[in-house]
């Protein structure tokens, strides 16, 4: 299975990306699935005006991120609080593709205050719905993440890792349990 975490904060010194090195490594280490990240940094997507509907009707330059999403079976959504929403960095990442259907998605915010970006998740709530995707309700809620993880990923707080270990066992069940649209074709 390919699991994608999509780190949507485009801050060069963001602080959630801590939080998408840390999964990356947790989830390597509790399952045989492929994990990468997809950073929106490293894609200058313009705002929407087409939707890549394949691999090949995707402009050469995002190819590589269209295989990505294309091959994905499921996605972990992790972004920072901007207004009580998520970013939009993210949403015009995930606009640029079609539907979801029957992906699994789980929903990560993270945030230096106490309340971790709580009122982002609302919002990816809805989007996951939106992209027909198959939502995980064990959310990780990530208050003062610059005192849980370190700039390489590392966590920080031990009291932390039951939330991120009960988060990653359901993840990886509802994932191992769902299969994407594109595997029943």
């Amino acid at each position: 299975m390919n699991i994608e975490i999509i780190a949507g904060s485009p801050r060069q010194q963001s602080v959630t990306y801590r939080v998408a090195l840390f999964l990356k490594k947790y989830l390597e280490q509790h399952s045989n699935h492929t994990v990468n990240i997809i950073d929106v940094r490293e894609w200058n997507l313009p705002l929407l005006d087409s939707v890549f509907t394949s691999v090949e009707a995707t402009p050469e330059a995002y190819k590589p991120l269209a295989e990505r999403m294309f091959a994905a079976d499921a996605f972990v959504l992790v972004s920072p609080e901007y207004n009580g929403s998520y970013t939009p960095a993210m949403k015009n990442l995930l606009d640029h593709f079609p539907k979801q259907s029957r992906k699994t998605f789980g929903i990560v915010t993270a945030s230096p205050g106490g309340m971790g970006g709580m009122r982002a998740t609302q919002g990816m709530q809805l989007l996951v719905a939106a992209l027909f995707g198959v939502l995980s309700p064990y959310m990780l809620v990530v208050p003062g993440v610059d005192k849980k993880f370190d700039a390489e990923g590392n966590l920080l707080d031990e009291a932390f890792s039951k939330a991120v270990d009960v988060f990653a066992k359901e993840l990886l069940w509802l994932a191992e349990s769902v299969k994407p649209e594109h595997e029943l074709a």
